[in-house]
C-alpha cells in the first residue's frame, strides 16, 4: 500500500500544472474582457454625453434666402378674359372665272394696298380690247372728217350726230372691257398679312373661289365681357393691358373703344371692345388673352415675393425670421451674429402682380421672411441667412426669350 502511494505521487505534478495554466488563461481572458468593456462603456458614455449636448444645442441652422416685407402701390384693375379679333379681315376670292396664269404671293406674305395677288387668263378679253380700240380710233377719225364737212355744209347734222354717238358707244365698250380685264386680277384691298394660299398655278377657278385670307397686321380688336356691377367703373378710353396668363409679361396695351348697347339678359354681362396697336405682331386673330382694365384708383398693399409662400392643404403660410430667444426671453449675447429661427406664420393671400403676392393678413411691413429654402423648414427651426444668390422680383417681369 505504501509502495502504491509512492508510485502514484510523481504522476500528480503534470495534472496540477495543466490546471494552473487553465486558471491563468481564464483569468487573463476575464481581465481583457473587463478592459474592453470598460473602454466601450467609456465610449458609449462619451457619445451619450455628446448626444445630450447636441440635443441641448438643437439641430444645425438651415441656410436660407430672405426678403423684407414691403408696401407697394398697386393699380386697381378689372380682370376679364378676351379673344383677339381682326380689325380688318377678309377672305379674298375671284370675281371672274378662269385659269390662274400668275401668282404674285406666297403664304404669310406682307402685302400693300392694291398689290396684285392673282391673275386669271384674260387673253381673249385683251384681244377684244385691241379690236375695240382700233374701231374707236377709226370712228374718231371719221367723226373729225364729218365735223369738217359739216362746217362747209357738205355733211348733215344727222351724220354728225351718228358719228358722235358711235364714238361714245365704242368708248363705253372699251371701258367695260377694260373693267372686265381688271376683274381678272385680284388685288389686296388693304395692307396686311396673308394667310395660307389655297390656289395653284394653272388651276381653273369658278367665281367666288377663296384664294387666301388677308388680315390687317397693324391693329386688332379684343372682345371681352365684364359683369354689370363693374359698369360704373368703366368707360370708353379706359386703358387696358393684355397678358397670355395672369402672371405673364404684358403682351400689348390699348384702350376701350366701344360697348354693346345692352347687357346680356342671361349672363348679366356687358360686351366691350378694346382697340390694340399690334405693331410687333404678337397678337393673332382668335388668340385667348387675359385683359386688365386699369382704374384710376391706387391701393397700398403689403407684399412678399411669391417664392416666400408655402402652399399646403391646411393653408398658406410664410416663415418669418426672428431672433432666437435666450433663457430670459432675449437673444443670447455673444461675439458672433445672433442666432435666428424661422416661425411659421399662416397668411391670407390677396392678388398677384408679377413676382409679388399681396398679404391681406398675417405679416407686417418690415418683417423678414424666407424666400428660398422654406420647403425644408419647420416651426422654430434655426436658420442662417445666406443671401449670396439674390433674386430681383419685379411687378412687371420681362425675362429674356431664350
Amino acid at each position: 500500500m505504501k509502495l502504491a502511494t509512492e508510485l502514484a505521487a510523481p504522476g500528480r505534478a503534470p495534472y496540477a500544472s495543466a490546471a494552473m495554466r487553465y486558471v491563468i488563461t481564464i483569468a487573463g481572458l476575464i481581465l481583457v474582457l473587463g478592459v474592453l468593456a470598460g473602454l466601450k462603456g467609456a465610449q458609449i458614455a462619451t457619445l451619450i454625453g455628446f448626444g445630450e449636448e447636441m440635443q441641448k444645442l438643437g439641430p444645425p441652422p438651415e441656410p436660407v434666402n430672405s426678403a423684407v416685407v414691403e408696401q407697394q402701390d398697386w393699380e386697381q384693375t378689372l380682370n376679364a378674359v378676351g379673344s383677339v379679333v381682326s380689325s380688318r379681315g377678309v377672305a379674298l376670292s375671284n370675281d371672274a372665272a378662269g385659269v390662274v396664269t400668275q401668282l404674285h404671293f406666297e403664304s404669310g406674305d406682307e402685302v400693300k394696298l392694291g398689290e396684285p395677288l392673282v391673275e386669271i387668263d384674260a387673253r381673249v378679253e385683251r384681244a377684244q380690247l385691241q379690236s375695240l380700240q382700233a374701231r374707236l380710233q377709226l370712228a374718231g377719225q371719221s367723226l373729225e372728217r364729218t365735223r369738217m364737212l359739216a362746217v362747209s355744209g357738205v355733211s348733215t347734222q344727222a351724220e354728225l350726230d351718228a358719228g358722235e354717238s358711235e364714238v361714245r358707244s365704242l368708248s363705253a365698250d372699251v371701258r367695260a372691257l377694260q373693267a372686265q380685264i381688271e376683274r381678272k386680277t385680284v388685288r389686296a384691298p388693304f395692307e396686311g398679312t396673308l394667310g395660307i394660299r389655297s390656289v395653284n398655278l394653272g388651276q381653273y377657278l369658278p367665281p367666288g373661289t377663296t384664294l387666301t385670307v388677308l388680315e390687317s397686321s397693324k391693329a386688332v380688336f379684343v372682345d371681352f365681357t365684364l359683369p354689370q356691377q363693374d359698369l360704373p367703373n368703366i368707360q370708353v378710353g379706359r386703358r387696358v393691358r393684355l397678358r397670355s396668363e395672369p402672371t405673364a409679361p404684358v403682351l400689348a396695351e390699348g384702350d376701350i373703344s366701344a360697348f354693346d348697347s345692352s347687357v346680356d339678359a342671361v349672363s348679366r354681362t356687358l360686351k366691350a371692345r378694346a382697340s390694340i396697336l399690334n405693331a410687333e405682331g404678337v397678337l393673332r386673330t382668335g388668340m385667348f388673352v387675359n385683359v386688365e382694365v386699369l382704374l384710376p384708383e391706387i391701393s397700398k398693399r403689403v407684399v412678399v415675393p411669391v417664392t416666400a409662400v408655402v402652399h399646403a392643404a391646411y393653408g398658406d403660410s410664410v416663415f418669418v425670421i426672428e431672433a432666437k430667444p435666450g433663457p430670459s426671453g432675449s437673444a443670447p449675447a455673444g461675439t458672433g451674429p445672433p442666432a435666428e429661427v424661422a416661425r411659421q406664420q399662416f397668411v391670407r393671400l390677396g392678388g398677384t402682380r408679377g413676382d409679388f403676392v399681396s398679404i391681406e393678413e398675417g405679416v407686417s411691413v418690415g418683417e423678414r421672411v424666407v424666400t428660398a429654402g422654406a420647403f425644408k423648414l419647420r416651426n422654430g427651426a434655426p436658420v442662417t441667412v445666406k443671401n449670396e444668390v439674390l433674386t430681383d422680383p419685379k411687378l412687371d417681369p420681362r425675362p429674356p426669350n431664350r
